[in-house]
């Protein structure tokens, strides 16, 4: 499967980042009339830029406000037709059981693109990856590592390095 390495100078390299992929989805869309659901699992520490990374997903997809994290709340949706777009931080979760009771199931439809963070903590419940993306502090910079992990996944990698190279 397709992996991707980037050191990121700053946060708007991290942005840049989650705008390209939103651009890729956009080409897709463009290219074949057709959604297709996109889930991301973002690993790092604290502070390593999954939120910021989201932030340029979900700009990149149309959003014009302020995106938050769901560090309270679990998810944050954001409706960008024709796409869904939620956004879950799962650090807090208790119990993975939780999820269950959030219906979590239903935020995998094909017309969602799903951003989680700490996915480890909702292990058994969450659908497949597509990506998974580890951020690690570099001194003042970070590294990221995009992985594929289903052909929905290689697909996205092969044309988001054309975009982001």
């Amino acid at each position: 499967m397709k992996q991707l390495a980037y050191l990121l100078i700053d946060e708007a390299a991290t942005v840049a980042v989650g705008d390209n992929l939103a651009k890729v989805l956009h080409w897709q869309f463009d290219q074949q009339q057709a959604q297709q659901a996109l889930v991301v699992f973002l690993n790092g520490d604290l502070g390593a830029g999954k939120t910021t990374l989201t932030r340029g997903f979900v700009r990149g997809m149309g959003h014009k406000g302020n995106v938050k994290s769901p560090t309270y709340t679990l998810v944050e949706p954001y409706e960008l037709p024709p796409w869904q777009v939620y956004h879950f931080d799962l650090y807090r979760l208790a119990d993975p059981e939780e999820l269950e009771y959030m219906g979590i199931r239903d935020y995998f439809a094909d017309n969602c693109c799903c951003f989680i963070e700490w996915p480890e903590k909702g292990a058994g419940l969450l659908a497949n990856a597509d990506i998974i993306i580890n951020m690690v502090y570099k001194g003042e910079q970070r590294m990221i590592e995009l992985q594929a992990s289903s052909s929905r996944g290689e697909s996205v990698l092969q044309q988001f390095e054309q975009i982001y190279c």
